[in-house]
């Protein structure tokens, strides 16, 4: 209402943002500032509770918030309590309980620090301690060292990752995966193959981590030969698109990962370059994206010479082509055998429901981009629209001719399940679902005040109770 959207996000989440996590820490040190820095903190968390799907990060942090304070905290907190309570509450006593963990010295804190009673007598440091010490230093120093490890690795920290993926980076950098092959050649018999990606795993890191991808191909590479494949080579072909630059190969799809090399003091040698000369180009993107209608979607494609993309086009995606925006090209239709060299400005129309392959024929990377149109989306979207004005015209009375059989459904209610299940056209079961889908959606959004917060309290308990 008062910023416009841009503003709101420069001054309010990023600015704001950095200005939280670089003074919040220390603020919550002091008495005097600590009760304001709490509450800006608790509804930073609670903020980012809705805002992302974090699971229980939010609320850990919330429940860590009170470390910054005294710590005999709860006793002064429970001790407010009425006194009938007293029996299922923690103690309250004012008097601290000894721990064979601590260490009492034997002079007493000075008067200008907090007063605290030290019923224990003093003790000496012990080899746990120590150890504890030694520990908690070699933590803290690791915390500090792993954000800025990249000069081990090499290269641009986001692209290569190494150590600094295991450190903290939280929104640093986001990626999107365009095309994911994995290929297997049996030592023996040469014969060629494809796996289903992330086959054997549930993680998904391996895509992005040059250390993982080696653990993997080597796990594959161990269960293969259960499989009747004998000496397995595995070559990933991984396209990946940073901070919404061009999607581009991160590994090379040349090499076998089973007998790559790999070192945490070295610069992997199968881990291709990230395209920064191209960089400039993102800003054409944004102008390109930006003159598109609704129904068209784009992928901006970045490649090294030599190499190729081989491509399948859905049959959903019945009007696709290739714009070339730097270097030069070559599309072969693999089931026309038809080819096609593509300078900077040609496009070229790629058929649907077949394999197609570009390759990178000039001697710097190519850059180009896929436009396409999902006809089967918009075609189905049209006959909704018609379908949607026909039901209109139903319930007003305004439709006099009779309606086929494969029609009659729409003569039922939103929520009627049974007309839905007994439509005989797909067309026509797919948009009473649609509209009954909509209608629950719409009845949720109506709710009242304690029904909409019942479904909030449900959906955090099970969060709570998951983490």
């Amino acid at each position: 209402v008062i910023l416009p959207v841009e503003l709101v996000s420069l001054l309010v989440v990023h600015g704001g943002g950095l200005v939280l996590d670089l003074t919040a820490g220390y603020l919550l040190f002091f008495d005097a500032t600590r009760p304001v820095v709490f509450f800006f903190v608790s509804y930073f968390h609670c903020m980012n509770s809705q805002l992302f799907s974090i699971g229980m990060f939010s609320y850990t942090m919330l429940a860590t918030s009170p470390l910054f304070c005294y710590a005999d905290w709860p006793r002064r907190f429970f001790a407010r309590f009425p006194s009938f309570l007293r029996g299922v509450l923690p103690l309250t006593s004012a008097e601290i309980q000894p721990s064979t963990s601590c260490l009492y010295p034997e002079i007493r804190s000075s008067s200008e620090c907090r007063e605290t009673q030290n019923p224990a007598k003093p003790s000496k440091m012990r080899f746990k301690h120590k150890l504890g010490a030694v520990f908690t230093i070699l933590y803290i120093a690791e915390q500090f060292f792993m954000p800025y490890s990249h000069f081990i690795t090499k290269g641009y920290n986001n692209w290569t990752n190494g150590l600094y993926g295991y450190s903290w980076d939280m929104m640093v950098h986001s990626r999107s995966h365009q095309h994911v092959k994995i290929t297997y050649k049996d030592g023996k018999t040469g014969e060629i193959g494809y796996l289903n990606p992330g086959v054997f795993t549930q993680s998904r890191r391996w895509k992005d981590h040059g250390d993982m991808l080696k653990q993997y191909a080597t796990c594959l590479s161990g269960l293969l030969p259960h499989y009747n494949i004998s000496d397995p080579e595995i070559y990933f072909d991984i396209w990946v698109s940073i901070n919404e630059r061009f999607q581009q190969r991160i590994f090379d799809p040349r090499v076998d990962i089973v007998k790559a090399e790999w070192s945490p003091f070295k610069t992997n040698p199968w881990l291709m370059p990230l395209l920064v000369d191209l960089s400039p180009w993102r800003t054409k993107f944004q102008e390109i994206e930006g003159s598109l209608d609704n129904q068209t979607e784009i992928v901006f494609i970045a490649d090294f010479p030599g190499l190729q993309l081989e491509n399948f086009v859905s049959k959903d995606l019945g009007n696709t082509s290739i714009h070339v925006l730097q270097g030069q090209v070559n599309v072969e239709i693999v089931d026309e055998k038809k080819n096609s060299t593509l300078q900077p400005g040609d496009q070229i129309q790629v058929p649907a429901g077949a394999y197609h392959k570009v390759y990178t024929v000039s001697e710097s990377p190519s850059c180009y981009m896929y436009v396409y149109v999902n006809t089967t989306e918009t075609v189905l979207l049209q006959n909704f629209t018609k379908l949607q004005e026909l039901q209109e015209r139903i319930r007003n009375g305004t439709e006099t001719e009779p309606l086929p059989p494969e029609l009659q459904p729409l003569m039922a209610a939103d929520d009627d399940k049974e007309a839905e299940v007994n439509a005989t056209d797909p067309v026509v079961q797919l948009f009473l679902k649609r509209q009954r889908r909509m209608k629950e959606v719409k009845k949720r959004r109506e709710a009242g005040v304690l029904e909409r917060l019942g479904r909030f309290a449900v959906k955090k308990y099970y969060t709570i109770r998951r983490g």
